[in-house]
């Protein structure tokens, strides 16, 4: 039963360890993949910003809400970030994604850090403390677009 179980964990760790690309049989698989989680990322994070904006009234179940389906899909993007998916239309990401990948990685890491924030902020049900948590997360998305991603 243990050689079973060794088997068995040894083939999840190797399956695990497999590169992204693996996880997508062409680029643009890995593209939709990346522009879907980023468009449900960009919807309810708008949603905050209206109500940060005074554009819609503040709901703090709302931005609750809407900040922790940001905060769980601020991970997912990045497993579309695969070499060859790069290009020079606007919005694709720069080739410096590739060769700068540790910034690239940082860069990420500080949105996610920001969006998780802006979720236990929106938790505190206080308008302005919502405010300003967005504005910290909004630098951070706005830093690895005017870095990383072609204008």
């Amino acid at each position: 039963m243990s050689r079973l179980l060794l088997a068995a964990a040894t083939v999840i760790g190797l399956a695990s360890a497999l590169p992204a690309a693996a996880q997508f049989q062409k680029p643009e698989d890995a593209v939709k993949y990346r522009k879907a989680a980023y468009t449900v990322m960009s919807t309810h994070f708008g949603r905050i910003g209206a109500m940060v904006q005074g554009k819609v009234p503040y709901d703090g179940a709302a931005a609750a809400a809407n900040a922790a389906i940001v905060a769980q899909m601020s991970v997912l993007p990045f497993a579309g970030f695969v070499e060859g998916t790069s290009g020079t239309e606007k919005g694709q990401p720069k080739p410096i994604v590739w060769t700068e990948r540790a910034k690239f990685d940082a860069a990420a890491k500080k949105m996610q850090d920001e969006v998780a924030k802006l979720a236990v902020a929106a938790k505190a049900n206080n308008p302005d403390t919502l405010k300003a948590a967005f504005g910290e997360a909004a630098s951070a998305c706005k830093a690895c677009h005017d870095h990383f991603r072609n204008p």
